[in-house]
């Protein structure tokens, strides 16, 4: 018979010296050569791993050990094994049992009076394969968790039937206001300020929505927030995952700049219209005045008109001084 050539670290923690025995003879037919740790109780296993940082691939654990048994051995094993699959192994059949076993935790429940050396390399193969991929899905979601609680923006996750807020990170509290207690007593249309037709609850089609949003935080006041975000499935529900970005600041800024640059144009306007008109009389008496031809009478007469024509030009250029140093920095020189 093929026997298996990798080297699988296999605890067997049993007290029973024939069914070791048994189950020792089991591995040695199909795997060429396990290193099988044998222990005889629940307190062995405690120091065992204790002592040891060497890696460990399965734990055959029989369900009747001399210091414990049953549900609370299974409880204890699970508490400190961190990443091994753990097979247990029973003279007696129990379904219910069984199932509640699975449901503790376990990888597998095995009945020894049907083991047999096929079976128990099955099972072996099996959960530790399985096993593998638990850990991967566990180290994605503890990525996915860093990535949602220590993300600097607020993010939430809400469910998109009843809109009930279903997990928040602490940038959402301390940008909103909210503990986190209070914010699952929330929904979210309870942070939304004024829904109106060009404010609407959410936008977007697909899973995917982005959009700006007038939110209102606990101490009321309002801010302007770009949304995007996404549906995913969570704990049963359809939700969607939310990423929050404040843009107050940056409205404000840009509301700011536009308020400018309507005065600049309006500054503009009255450079070119309002102050060619004094100039243009002033040019004309000026040039009239210049004609040597012209009686000096007369051109006495033309002084008063560039004289007012000079007072107004005085009075608009004044005007767009003002104008300047309103939206203008205030130690501009102007």
């Amino acid at each position: 018979m093929h026997r298996d050539k990798k080297k699988y670290a296999i605890v067997v923690v049993e007290d029973n010296a024939g069914d070791f025995f048994l189950l020792q003879d089991y591995l040695e037919e199909t795997i060429l050569a396990p290193e099988i740790i044998h222990l005889e109780s629940f307190k062995a296993l405690e120091e065992y791993l204790t002592d040891t940082s060497k890696a460990i691939d399965i734990v055959l654990l029989d369900l009747s050990l001399p210091d414990k048994r049953g549900e609370e051995l299974i409880k204890e094993a699970l508490n400190i094994i961190a990443t091994a699959p753990i097979v247990v192994l029973t003279g007696y059949p129990d379904f219910s049992f069984a199932v509640k076993s699975l449901g503790l935790g376990i990888s597998d429940y095995l009945l020894k009076d049907d083991l047999n050396a096929a079976t128990l390399y099955k099972s072996i193969l099996y959960n530790i394969e399985r096993n593998k991929n638990v850990v991967k899905l566990k180290e994605s979601e503890q990525r996915y968790s860093d990535l949602f609680h220590l993300s600097p923006l607020p993010m939430w996750v809400y469910d998109t039937e009843t809109l009930q807020f279903l997990d928040v990170n602490l940038a959402a509290e301390q940008h909103y206001g909210y503990t986190a207690e209070e914010f699952l007593q929330l929904t979210v249309a309870d942070i939304i300020s004024e829904v109106t037709d060009d404010n609407p609850l959410f936008t977007g089609t697909a899973g995917e929505s982005k959009n700006i949003f007038r939110h209102k935080k606990k101490n009321g006041a309002v801010i302007y927030v770009d949304i995007r975000s996404n549906r995913i499935p969570y704990n049963g529900n359809k939700a969607e995952l939310v990423l929050v970005n404040d843009i107050t600041e940056s409205l404000t800024y840009l509301k700011a700049i536009e308020q400018q640059n309507k005065q600049l144009m309006d500054i503009a306007w009255t450079q070119s219209h309002v102050v060619r008109a004094p100039l243009a009389r002033i040019m004309g008496l000026v040039y009239l005045i210049s004609d040597e031809e012209m009686p000096l009478e007369e051109k006495t007469e033309l002084l008063p008109y560039v004289t007012q024509s000079a007072h107004e030009l005085d009075a608009i250029i004044r005007k767009i001084v003002k104008q300047s140093k309103l939206i203008l920095p205030k130690d501009t020189d102007v």
